[in-house]
Parts: structure tokens; C-alpha cells; sequence
């Protein structure tokens, strides 16, 4: 952050403003953290921000977003459909849509394969909601997570085609599907697959193969959500049935109408929110907030977010909505997130809505019961500052919460963890391993890989199969790796700051400047803030557990609320309450809240520090 000081003075030559002076970041947080600055800001970043009418402190977002010009920069801050490019760029495009076409025309049985996750089950809804517009009803098969397993299964195809079906869609799953796909074409069942994993050189034998991560694949937008392929090919479909005069006597559906579930699937799986990916989960996000699908609305309800909440958000999503719509399909129930969001009347969706909160409720307990577990077997282990990876692992843990418990973990101690649920009968584990910025997990993992039955995955989560037996070598391997191949400073936990801004020079026009940015994910993480050198006044807790307070600049008196959850008792409250400390640099989430017709800016904190004196 140091590094800022000689174009700030510069912006600030240009455009008469008081530069900041950037603090040092190489100092401890109160909570025992290193702040380091995403992106370094050129001369450009400034003169796009001067162009744009952006605060000339929100410069280091363009520069760590690789904006470079004005209209790339506009573009991204102004997301259209427009922008989105022609479907039939992918390759198998426009062979899936002739046979869906000739299907349609024959009057064939055809089926949605889909996943049991937020993304295959938006997409699986999407295509039913589609087909139903059109007057078609088609099959969906989500398979047991806990029996059946992930993707599809030579089984699944012979069931589908036992029941009459000749056309099967796969939608966030099958390119590696290898064996089923092969059943398939043996028992003559055409597939269409959709997907967006990572595929190999060699592709599964499916009459169309529709995924923007293909190796052969041009198409250049590879952050698309499984939810984002099965609505391009939506459109293409679509327009191919427009072209054959397929709506002269019937409404055209409006497929805007399907964004709100290509938003949450998009944001749900964790998708890159850069390129197409935010011009589909922009206007999502307005779709959404109508609430027109009975689904989602009942969700939003059950989820406690209040009705005068004007616009939902990826926040919204990603804490409220989408673990509830995982719950299902982590305990066995996958296919209740697509008939809560394919569902058309209110009462339906209410009773699968709570049908699922229940579900989020008991995976909350089964999560809190495993992480107490691991907690527990962490300390036992005594980690000291040494080691650098955790594996932890206990027989009987269900295997669909193991994931979330890796990435408390992984928070909690800034290390790499693998948690791993051991079967008692066969002793085969299955492992869910979290990364910390900077660490290639899968290399990692791949160390070990001699002692593994499975593995896969990149390099911030990943996943692995291994008997009990082996978890020991595996360890020392994983270790080893940990250790060969990084420095001991990439375990020092960070915080990563996005700008530094005065509190003297922030109003509402640059707290809505901030705001624009949005929607937030990978690619585009939501900017953590510093306000350097306020002092703190007006200091309380909140049902024995949460802060607030104000930050007040000393100079000009301006003043900004803040709020901080969970953090009494802590090291935050703690030394604040000790009062040695006078000045502080603040540093967390801009929000612009609005309460009772009037909209006010907050801080939520993610970090303090003692300010240089």
C-alpha cells in the first residue's frame, strides 16, 4: 500500500484533492493479520477513473479488475444483455438444437439429467420452466447424492430409456461421464450434454458435446456456470424455433424471465462474476427481486429476508438462499431444489421451501457436530507455526457437509485443510480440501496421489478418495509438499485491501460509486476498504455478541457507522476497550443501507489496526 503514495500525489496534482498517505501494510492486524493491496493502480487506472466520474480512490479496483480502458471499464460497470454473444459460437450448438428441433417435430420423450447442487438444480428448472412455455413437459432426473453418486450413471441411462425416453439433456454434469455415455449410445439414447467442468483431450461419445471449457473449445467466456450453458442453449433453441415459424400462433416466451435462476445458479456455484457471467447475474438480480417465480418467492420468505427488501443480492444468494437450496441434495433429497423453483403454484412452493429450511436446519447441526469434531482433532495434533497443512478426518461424518467444514477451517487456522469421512464398513474416505490464496491445492494433493484411489479438482478446492490405511502416508506427503514448495510468509494469514479511502472524502456519491462494482464473486471480490486514522466513539455491543460504532475523522469531524458481527469477546472489542489506543485504521465492507426511507452508508468490519502515530 506504500507503493500508492507517488500516484496518489499525482491524482491529487491533477485534480486538486489531499492525497492520502498510504500506511505500511507489513505490521499486524488486532487480529493477527498482514493488510496487503490487491492491485497497484498505473497513471491509466486514474485517468479512466477521471473519465468515468469515479473517485479517483477507487482507482486500485480498475487496475485489479484489468480494466485498461474507458469503454472496457464502462462496460464492465454497466453490464447489458446486449453484450451477450451469439450461442451458436459454442462448439455442438447448433447440432443439439437441430435435434431438439426434429424431437419436438416427432413428438419424442425428453429428459433433463441433472445435478443435485444450486447450479443443476437451476438448470434443471430452467429447462422444464422453458419447455412448459412451449407446451412440452419433459422428464428430470436428479440423481441420490448418497447412493447414486455424482453425474450420470450407465444405470440412469437404461432406467431413462426404459421408460420411453429417446433425448436426454445433461445440464452441469457428464463431460467425464465416460461409461454411461457409452450405455447410452449402446442402447441407441441420443445425449445432449451441458457443462461447464474442466473437460479431457478426449470427449465422452454424446451426439453433442455443449461446454465453453472443452480443450477444443474457442469460445472465450469459460467462467459460464453450468445454470449459464443450459440458458444459452435456451436461446439458441429458441430462436431456431422462431425462425421456423414455431410462435406464429403462440406467445413467445420471454426469457428474461429465466435470468433469475441463471443468477442464482451462477452465484451459488461460485462462478467467475467477470464477462458474460455479469451481464446474466445483473439482470438476474431484477428478476429475482420481482419474485415472480413462486419458488423463489416462497424461499425469500422462508429465509427471513424481509418483503420491503427492494433488491435482492449475490449476498442474498450465497448466504440465505443457496445453502438452503444445497440442503437437499447434501442429505440425500437433491431433486427438491428443482421442484421447489419448477413449481407453479404458491402453496407447492411453500411446502418444499420450509421442507428445505428444515433440511438447511438439520445440515447446520450435522455441520456443527463434524466441525467440533475437527476442531478438536486439530488441537490434539498441536499445529505449530511448522506445519502448514491439516488433514483431519472421522469415521461416520457425512460426506455432504465435509466441504463447508474444510473452509472453516481453512479460515479459522489459514492453513490448507482436507476433512475427510471415513466409511466404517469399507474404511474408504471421501475428502473435501479448501486452499488458501497463493496454495495450488490440487499440486498438493497430487503428491500424495500414490496413496489416493481418487482425486480431482483445482487449485482452491478439490476432492479425494483414500482407505484409512493410507491416511497417514498421504499426510506426510501432503505435508512434505506444503513445505518444498513454500515460504513460511504464505501462512501468515492477509487480508487483501482493495482502496484506502479518507473519511473525509467519502459521501454517498462515493459509497454509490463502490456499489456499481457489484455483483460480487471470483474475479470481482467485494472491495475491503480503509478508512486510515479515525477514532472510535459510541462503542456497544449487540446481543452480547456484535459491535458498533462510529469512526470520526479527527480533522474534519466526519463520521461513519460500523458494525462489526461476532467479534465479542475478541481481540477487536478487547483492545479497543483498553483505551491506549487513540487513532485507528478501519477496514471492511461498504454498504449503502436504506432504513425507514432514508439511506445511510456502513462500514461492516472485516479487520482494525493500530494506526501510525
Amino acid at each position: 500500500m506504500a507503493g500508492m503514495e507517488h500516484n496518489m500525489e499525482a491524482v491529487a496534482s491533477d485534480q486538486n484533492i489531499t492525497a492520502v498517505q498510504p500506511q505500511a501494510c507489513s505490521r499486524l492486524s488486532l487480529t493477527g493479520r498482514v493488510w496487503r493491496l490487491r492491485s497497484q493502480p498505473g497513471s491509466q487506472h486514474y485517468t479512466i477513473a477521471q473519465s468515468l466520474g469515479l473517485s479517483p480512490y477507487l482507482s486500485p479496483l480498475l487496475a485489479s479488475r484489468d480494466l485498461q480502458d474507458p469503454g472496457e471499464s464502462r462496460r464492465f460497470l454497466e453490464p447489458r444483455l446486449n453484450d451477450l454473444v451469439d450461442p451458436n459460437n459454442l462448439l455442438d450448438m447448433q447440432q443439439a438444437v437441430e435435434r431438439l428441433v426434429h424431437a419436438m417435430e416427432q413428438g419424442e420423450e425428453i429428459a433433463v439429467f441433472g445435478d443435485y447442487d444450486v447450479d443443476g438444480a437451476t438448470s434443471s428448472a430452467l429447462l422444464v420452466r422453458y419447455f412448459r412455455a412451449i407446451g412440452r413437459d419433459i422428464r428430470v432426473y436428479i440423481p441420490n447424492r448418497l447412493t447414486e453418486g455424482y453425474g450420470p450413471s450407465p444405470a440412469a441411462m437404461e432406467t431413462l430409456k426404459g421408460e420411453g425416453t429417446s433425448l436426454v439433456i445433461t445440464v452441469d454434469c457428464g463431460i467425464t461421464a465416460y461409461e454411461a455415455l457409452e450405455k447410452a449410445q449402446a442402447i441407441d439414447l441420443d445425449v445432449i450434454i451441458t457443462d461447464h467442468h474442466q473437460a479431457r483431450e478426449t470427449l465422452p461419445p454424446a451426439l453433442a458435446v455443449i461446454n465453453p471449457n472443452r480443450q477444443d473449445e474457442p469460445f472465450p467466456y469459460k467462467e459460464l456456470a453450468g445454470v449459464g450453458v443450459a440458458f444459452y442453449l435456451v436461446m439458441a433453441l429458441n430462436r431456431a424455433l422462431r425462425d421456423k415459424g414455431f410462435f406464429k400462433d403462440r406467445t413467445e416466451p420471454d426469457l428474461k424471465q429465466l435470468l433469475d435462476l441463471v443468477a442464482v445458479g451462477t452465484v451459488a456455484d461460485v462462478a467467475g462474476m467477470t464477462g458474460l457471467n455479469r451481464a446474466l447475474v445483473s439482470a438476474g438480480l431484477k428478476v429475482l427481486s420481482s419474485r415472480t417465480n413462486p419458488g423463489f418467492s416462497a424461499l425469500v420468505d422462508v429465509a427471513g429476508i424481509k418483503r420491503n427488501q427492494a433488491e435482492l443480492s449475490a449476498t442474498h444468494i450465497g448466504f440465505q438462499l443457496g445453502p438452503r437450496l444445497n440442503a437437499g441434495g447434501r442429505l440425500g433429497q437433491g431433486e427438491l431444489g428443482y421442484q421447489l423453483l419448477a413449481s407453479t403454484g404458491q402453496e407447492e412452493a411453500y411446502q418444499i421451501a420450509e421442507t428445505l429450511d428444515e433440511s438447511n436446519k438439520e445440515r447446520q447441526g450435522i455441520e456443527r457436530g463434524i466441525l467440533d469434531q475437527a476442531k478438536a482433532q486439530v488441537k490434539e495434533q498441536d499445529p505449530g507455526p511448522d506445519q502448514r497443512g491439516l488433514v483431519v478426518a472421522g469415521e461416520g461424518w457425512h460426506p455432504g457437509v465435509i466441504g463447508i467444514v474444510a473452509s472453516r477451517l481453512t479460515d479459522r487456522h489459514w492453513r490448507p485443510s482436507i476433512v475427510i469421512a471415513i466409511d466404517p464398513e469399507s474404511g474408504i474416505g471421501k475428502g473435501s480440501a479448501r486452499a488458501i490464496p497463493g496454495i495450488n491445492l490440487l499440486a498438493a494433493i497430487e503428491a500424495g496421489a500414490e496413496h489416493l484411489e481418487h482425486f480431482g479438482g483445482h487449485k482452491a478446492a478439490a476432492g479425494l478418495t483414500i482407505h484409512r490405511d493410507k491416511l497417514e502416508a498421504f499426510s506426510h506427503c501432503f505435508e512434505q509438499h506444503l513445505h518444498e514448495n513454500y515460504d513460511a510468509d504464505d501462512f501468515i494469514p492477509q487480508l487483501t485491501i482493495d482502496a484506502e479511502i479518507p473519511l473525509e472524502e467519502l459521501d454517498m456519491s462515493v459509497a454509490r460509486q463502490l456499489c456499481s462494482f457489484a455483483p460480487f464473486g471470483p474475479g470481482n471480490p467485494e472491495p475491503v476498504v480503509v478508512f486510515p486514522r479515525v477514532s472510535l466513539r459510541g462503542i456497544r455491543v449487540l446481543k452480547e455478541k456484535h459491535m458498533a460504532a462510529t469512526a470520526v475523522c479527527p480533522v474534519s469531524d466526519s463520521r461513519l457507522d460500523l458494525i462489526g458481527f461476532r467479534l465479542v469477546p475478541g481481540p477487536i472489542h478487547d483492545a479497543i476497550m483498553e483505551g491506549e489506543i487513540t487513532l485507528w485504521d478501519v477496514a471492511g465492507h461498504l454498504t449503502v443501507d436504506s432504513y425507514r426511507g432514508r439511506e445511510r452508508i456502513q462500514l461492516k468490519i472485516s479487520d482494525i489496526r493500530p494506526a501510525i502515530s
